[in-house]
């Protein structure tokens, strides 16, 4: 029972991670007019798939540093119990947060879940070393270099065409657009996929390929069902932006999350993604500060929420047994 249990919450997590995370990749697509929102959602969903089956043969490290193993000692990693907490509290931090409309971080949900049922477990003995060096320092870091690359990469395509007056193909520059919101959904299919799959693979029947097909589903589904309130704040709220300013802000979240997959670093797609608009839409100066205040906001509560309902979940299991 304990094991059905778990095979569910992680179907949960995976279905509020598609709701909050499968549009990040395509927002800038919507938001710029390039295409309609059915377009996008459907290439979001499609590339994150192969991103998901690829994850299978690209991040095995991943797969161990979101097990909760290197934080907790491995009796309570491998622990149904543990497992079911960390999914459930994640699972339901990133659905509210969802709902709400606030793109926020399934990797930060996950960490701040394995620390709390990590707190109940075993108190201050919780890897703090390991968390700030393999978890907290690359979601910290990711999107200050992202709204640096953001600023800087739309900077330089405008000082190319002042420069040089070049020709603008408009149809070139939508495909380019295009292909590049595939990589980022890509991206984010590779880097996020493992980290929910390594919460099932306690479970016997399931091998890594299986987990990662099983997970990616639940996740399509997330995104094509429930992703309409992040798609608006991604798209519109964050700042207005052109064909350009989008395209910018697309390669530097590609470029981020794929290199951060190949070195098993667990940033989060959502802050490089939200870095980089807003890095674009500075030099543009239309970024709504108000709105990206609360998005700020929401990430600061991200990591204490899903630590809360992670360290509560654990000790009622700990005293009901499923």
């Amino acid at each position: 029972m304990l094991l059905i249990s778990l095979f569910i919450a992680t179907l949960f997590l995976a279905y509020s991670n598609g709701a909050n995370d499968n549009f990040k990749g395509v927002a800038t697509l919507f938001g710029s007019r390039t295409s309609s929102y059915q377009t996008v959602i459907l290439w979001a969903t499609f590339t994150t798939f192969a991103g998901a089956v690829t994850a299978t043969f690209l991040a095995s490290t991943l797969l161990k540093n979101f097990s909760g193993k290197g934080l907790v000692p491995d009796a309570i990693a491998n622990t149904p119990q543990f497992h079911i907490a960390v999914a459930i509290a994640a699972g339901l931090t990133v659905l509210i947060a969802s709902l709400m409309g606030f793109p926020i971080s399934t990797t930060h949900s996950l960490t701040g879940a394995i620390v709390g049922a990590g707190l109940v477990a075993i108190g201050l003995k919780v890897n703090f070393a390991a968390l700030g060096t393999s978890f907290i320092l690359p979601l910290l870091l990711s999107p200050i270099i992202a709204i640096f690359w953001g600023a800087g990469i739309y900077s330089l395509s405008n000082y190319i065409n002042s420069k040089w007056y070049l020709p603008v193909n408009q149809k070139m520059i939508d495909t380019c657009h295009f292909l590049s919101a595939g990589i980022v959904s890509f991206a984010r299919g590779l880097n996020d996929t493992p980290k929910i799959v390594s919460l099932i693979l306690i479970i016997e029947y399931f091998s890594i390929q299986g987990g990662m097909i099983t997970i990616a589903i639940a996740m399509a589904l997330g995104g094509l069902l429930n992703s309409q309130k992040v798609a608006v704040t991604m798209s519109t709220k964050i700042t207005s932006m052109n064909h350009t300013q989008g395209l910018s802000a697309n390669i530097v979240t590609g470029i981020l999350v794929i290199a951060a997959s190949g070195f098993g670093l667990p940033v989060s797609t959502t802050y490089v993604s939200v870095g980089s608009i807003f890095g674009a839409g500075l030099i543009g100066k239309k970024v709504n500060m108000r709105v990206f205040s609360q998005i700020l906001l929401s990430w600061i509560l991200t990591l204490p929420t899903a630590a809360i309902i992670s360290g509560i979940t654990y000790r009622l299991l700990q005293g009901n047994k499923i």
